[in-house]
């Protein structure tokens, strides 16, 4: 039998398979020759090589979000985090600090924990049963007939993980980049009074998009598309990314209404001594941050059809439900909603070229009752509805990505931080690849 003839061209070392200097050379011409104000080459959303060097470059380097407090607030409780070729659990302290470790037994490979979420003392591998310590280390590994092992040699192979603000990050990079302390103490006062640790998962949606995750991360820096969510322009002003000078006549008195607003809230900031400014430093830093507090429509105080609270309780120490919207959007995989009854945290995690999972997460007060303080369906009306409309959204971009008729488009004014994303992810790989 003939074996066909397969491209046996070395991989570069560093990079991942299937990587040869002929490769590596096209990559750094498309990130060359990216146009300043258009969308990506059609291969960085649908080529699995490139899909393969972002989870290397962005996802293996860069500080990602996990999730918040409130889903692990216990010592022993986890979560399970897969994404690319990764697979981590993120598991809570006895001091109230998080272990983060790969998901990978050192017997075999099989992975440790199977549950998305769970509360565990020891981790037990279902396969062989070896277990380790919380932290890691190899404390048993039943062996019969054989010759004893150093078990010290075979702990679990650990990431680095971090609490700020309650939100939980990880990093996979040897070194992590340092200045992702600044970023937090950027987002830390807005985020703070919001006290995670005293909010509970009221509910978790995931969704998987049909679309690359960068697709996911463009669609969410714009508002361009927001007529197209009908249930989400009740309390967020479709006038979101827009400025005085971009304003179409058709959204003037909508304008008006919202700057009304702002200042109003900005007064009750100033009075109650909460931050409001605009930080915005989408592409100036590795730890890529867009932070502010801003108006809703309606009543201003939460995502509702009339822009009222959808909770009775009052998070952390806020003194008023009408404190709008705190937007945060970090690099390079997630977004917030903080609101003064409850909180939106959304986690991409990208699956292949053409697949992600979108996971949402609604936080309220820990001592909120469903069905008393808050109805569960009415709180995540506005985000499934808006999520699905995304989801649809960015899988149409995905199917004309493939087209061979598909051509790099201009970015309007009013997604400037589409383009800030994509000048972060291309200054990003373009230091990865030399």
């Amino acid at each position: 039998m003939e074996l066909t003839a397969v491209n046996l061209a070395p991989t570069l070392k560093g990079f991942p398979a299937g990587f040869s200097e002929e490769r590596l050379d096209e990559v750094r011409r498309l990130l060359d020759t990216r146009r300043t104000g258009f969308s990506l080459e059609a291969p960085f959303y649908t080529d699995d090589h490139l899909f393969n060097l972002d989870m290397q470059a962005i996802f293996g380097q860069n500080w990602v979000f996990a999730c918040s407090v409130a889903e692990i607030p216990e010592p022993g409780d986890y979560v399970t985090l897969d994404y690319g070729p990764y697979s981590l659990i993120v598991l809570r302290t006895d001091d109230g600090g998080v272990n983060v470790l790969h998901n990978v037994c050192r017997h075999r490979g099989a992975r440790v924990l199977t549950e998305d979420t769970g509360t565990t003392g020891n981790l037990v591998c279902g396969y062989h049963s070896w277990t380790y310590s919380p932290d890691g280390h190899l404390i048993h590994a039943s062996a019969p007939g054989e010759m004893e092992f150093d078990k010290a040699c075979y702990s679990l192979k650990r990431a680095h993980g971090k609490i700020a603000a309650g939100l939980v990050f990880l990093c996979l990079a040897e070194e992590p980049p340092a200045d992702f302390d600044d970023t937090a103490a950027v987002f830390e006062p807005y985020v703070a009074p919001h006290e995670l640790a005293k909010t509970k998962v009221a509910y978790q949606q995931n969704i998987i998009e049909e679309a690359n995750w960068k697709l996911v991360m463009e669609n969410n820096r714009e508002c361009y598309h927001c007529d197209g969510h009908p249930e989400l322009a009740c309390a967020l002003f479709p006038t979101w990314g827009l400025t005085d000078e971009t304003i179409p006549p058709h959204l003037e008195d909508v304008w008006d209404r919202n700057q009304q607003a702002q200042a109003a809230l900005e007064y009750r900031c100033r009075r109650y001594g909460l931050p409001y400014e605009v930080v915005e430093e989408l592409d100036t830093r590795i730890a890529g941050i867009r932070i502010s507090r801003e108006s809703l429509d309606g009543q201003g105080e939460s995502f509702s059809a009339d822009g009222r609270r959808l909770s009775k309780k009052l998070l952390g120490d806020l003194p008023d439900f009408r404190l709008g919207r705190c937007s945060m959007h970090l690099q390079p995989n997630s977004w917030f909603h903080l609101l003064g009854d409850h909180v939106v945290t959304f986690t991409v995690l990208p699956i292949n070229a053409h697949q992600t999972l979108v996971r949402t997460t609604w936080l309220v007060a820990d001592d909120a009752v469903g069905g008393v303080d808050y109805d569960l369906e009415t709180l995540t009306h506005t985000w499934k509805q808006t999520n699905l409309q995304d989801k649809n959204f960015v899988e149409l971009c995905q199917q004309g990505a493939t087209s061979p008729f598909y051509e790099q488009g201009p970015y309007m004014k009013s997604e400037y931080q589409v383009e800030a994303f994509i000048n972060w992810y291309v200054t990003r790989m373009r230091e990865h690849v030399g």
